[in-house]
């Protein structure tokens, strides 16, 4: 996306981790939060799709799909997948682990940010996934008209974001009260905090503007996040995901998720 000039302040501009890909590798993927993740995302998929546990050679387009984790289970289960991520560091270690499972031949990997999908001419999917994008880029409403444009008529869009009300909930819980009376804003964000956490009002404006339906809405660390004793997590983790899996599809914990995970159908 261009840089734009703010009257001699840097413009704001969207997100790039190439040079984080080992930390994210450790720091999230590799940790319960990215284990509660994954199981959040595979559950809501089978839910919804009827044929992903059916070898029906389905295409499948992972936008912002970093190292891959989802789109190698997806393709381990016969599907066609197209990676697409601005950081080459990102790719090169999808790729990697695509080589090493055996999968090279069903994934496609492609260097370009989400503004450039259009451009690419890769037609229509049975299935459109953007999870953790949203919230790191500037113009979040036109990335939502971008994502359903590759969806075919009877396809399906996985939308997970970084959500506002969660994020704001959460820095109460921490007593975090100046940063919240400030708007949840800081002068500069570092590392892997997101710069946008989206608004379900905003969000769901943003749906109808685009005709896209909610067929599924649920919460992805509703609990984890919010644990008084963090050492819970590790102690006692597969009680902690199966009551996350329980209750994360029900409000109002679906609500206050530190993610928000929707399964959109294009309304025709």
């Amino acid at each position: 996306m261009a840089k734009r000039k703010h009257q001699g302040k840097p413009a704001p501009s969207d997100r790039n981790f190439g040079e984080l890909t080992h930390k994210f590798k450790n720091n999230i993927y590799g940790t319960n939060k990215g284990k509660i993740r994954e199981a959040v995302l595979q559950r809501d998929l089978h839910a919804q799709l009827d044929w992903l546990g059916h070898p029906t050679d389905k295409r499948v387009l992972d936008v912002g799909g970093g190292q891959g984790q989802l789109a190698l289970y997806l393709a381990a289960l016969g599907h066609h997948v197209t990676v697409i991520d601005i950081s080459d560091e990102m790719l090169e270690l999808a790729r990697i682990r695509a080589n090493e499972a055996g999968l090279c031949e069903r994934m496609r990997f492609i260097r370009a940010p989400l503004q450039e999908i259009a451009q690419l001419s890769l037609g229509q999917f049975d299935l459109v996934m953007c999870h953790a994008v949203l919230e790191w880029l500037v113009d979040q409403r036109s990335a939502i008209d971008l994502l359903k444009a590759q969806v075919s008529p009877s396809g399906a869009l996985s939308l997970m974001y970084f959500n506002h009300e969660a994020h704001l909930m959460a820095n109460m819980v921490y007593g975090n009260f100046d940063y919240v009376q400030k708007g949840l804003k800081v002068k500069q964000k570092v590392g892997l905090s997101p710069n946008n956490p989206i608004k379900q009002a905003d969000m769901a404006a943003w749906l109808e503007a685009a005709k896209l339906t909610i067929a599924q809405k649920t919460g992805v660390r509703c609990f984890h996040d919010y644990l008084r004793e963090l050492n819970k997590a590790d102690d006692d983790f597969d009680a902690l995901l199966e009551l996350e899996l329980k209750y994360n599809r029900q409000e109002p914990y679906a609500s206050i998720g530190r993610y928000t995970h929707l399964m959109l159908i294009p309304i025709k």
